[in-house]
Protein backbone atom coordinates (compact mmCIF):
# COMPACT_ATOMS: atom_id res chain seq x y z
CA UNK A 1 0.00 0.00 0.00
CA UNK A 2 1.37 3.45 -1.07
CA UNK A 3 0.35 6.60 0.98
CA UNK A 4 0.12 9.46 -1.34
CA UNK A 5 2.38 12.30 -0.73
CA UNK A 6 0.53 15.84 -1.40
CA UNK A 7 2.66 18.86 -1.48
CA UNK A 8 0.95 22.80 -1.02
CA UNK A 9 2.58 24.91 -3.86
CA UNK A 10 0.30 28.02 -3.03
CA UNK A 11 -3.01 29.40 -1.60
CA UNK A 12 -4.62 32.74 -1.73
CA UNK A 13 -7.00 34.12 1.62
CA UNK A 14 -10.82 33.79 0.08
CA UNK A 15 -12.28 34.74 3.75
CA UNK A 16 -12.44 35.28 7.43
CA UNK A 17 -11.33 31.43 7.88
CA UNK A 18 -11.05 30.99 4.27
CA UNK A 19 -8.17 29.98 1.91
CA UNK A 20 -7.87 28.51 -1.94
CA UNK A 21 -5.30 25.85 -1.23
CA UNK A 22 -3.08 24.65 -4.29
CA UNK A 23 -1.57 21.39 -4.92
CA UNK A 24 1.06 20.25 -6.85
CA UNK A 25 -1.03 17.63 -8.98
CA UNK A 26 -2.71 20.93 -10.52
CA UNK A 27 -5.63 20.49 -8.27
CA UNK A 28 -7.10 23.28 -5.28
CA UNK A 29 -9.79 22.46 -2.50
CA UNK A 30 -11.27 26.02 -1.26
CA UNK A 31 -11.39 25.34 3.06
CA UNK A 32 -13.02 27.26 5.26
CA UNK A 33 -11.99 26.38 8.61
CA UNK A 34 -14.04 28.03 10.52
CA UNK A 35 -15.95 24.44 12.02
CA UNK A 36 -12.62 23.50 13.20
CA UNK A 37 -10.89 26.36 14.65
CA UNK A 38 -11.07 24.64 18.65
CA UNK A 39 -8.46 23.17 21.40
CA UNK A 40 -5.42 24.63 22.35
CA UNK A 41 -3.94 24.99 18.76
CA UNK A 42 -6.09 25.06 16.29
CA UNK A 43 -8.72 28.00 18.88
CA UNK A 44 -6.16 30.17 18.65
CA UNK A 45 -6.46 30.30 14.94
CA UNK A 46 -10.18 31.84 15.78
CA UNK A 47 -7.74 35.34 16.30
CA UNK A 48 -7.80 36.87 12.63
CA UNK A 49 -4.70 38.89 13.23
CA UNK A 50 -3.26 35.15 14.14
CA UNK A 51 -4.95 33.26 11.21
CA UNK A 52 -4.03 35.47 8.73
CA UNK A 53 -0.48 35.07 9.41
CA UNK A 54 -0.56 31.94 7.91
CA UNK A 55 2.25 30.95 5.60
CA UNK A 56 3.61 27.83 3.12
CA UNK A 57 6.37 25.39 4.91
CA UNK A 58 9.00 25.09 2.45
CA UNK A 59 10.43 21.97 4.16
CA UNK A 60 6.79 20.12 4.58
CA UNK A 61 4.82 21.85 2.14
CA UNK A 62 2.24 22.85 3.81
CA UNK A 63 0.51 25.38 5.61
CA UNK A 64 1.78 26.49 8.88
CA UNK A 65 1.55 29.43 11.84
CA UNK A 66 3.22 30.84 14.45
CA UNK A 67 1.94 29.47 17.39
CA UNK A 68 2.89 25.73 15.58
CA UNK A 69 -0.85 25.24 14.16
CA UNK A 70 -0.50 22.98 11.13
CA UNK A 71 -2.76 20.42 8.83
CA UNK A 72 -1.15 17.31 6.89
CA UNK A 73 -1.21 18.09 3.36
CA UNK A 74 -3.12 15.27 2.16
CA UNK A 75 -5.94 16.24 5.06
CA UNK A 76 -6.15 19.29 2.96
CA UNK A 77 -5.52 18.06 -0.21
CA UNK A 78 -8.99 15.88 0.76
CA UNK A 79 -10.75 18.04 3.00
CA UNK A 80 -14.11 16.81 1.89
CA UNK A 81 -13.34 13.85 3.22
CA UNK A 82 -11.69 14.94 6.31
CA UNK A 83 -14.07 17.62 7.17
CA UNK A 84 -16.45 16.11 9.92
CA UNK A 85 -14.15 14.02 11.39
CA UNK A 86 -11.93 17.30 12.24
CA UNK A 87 -15.50 19.01 12.86
CA UNK A 88 -16.16 16.01 15.40
CA UNK A 89 -12.86 16.20 16.86
CA UNK A 90 -13.51 20.23 17.74
CA UNK A 91 -16.12 19.63 19.16
CA UNK A 92 -14.44 17.58 21.83
CA UNK A 93 -11.63 19.90 21.59
CA UNK A 94 -14.08 22.64 22.51
CA UNK A 95 -15.20 20.70 25.60
CA UNK A 96 -11.82 20.88 27.28
CA UNK A 97 -11.06 24.29 26.83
Amino acid sequence: MRHRICRVISFDHMGAYTLRVRFDDGTSQVIDFSSVLEGEVYGALRDPALFQQVKLDPEVHTLVWPNGADFDPATLHDWPEHVHAFQNMARQWAKTT
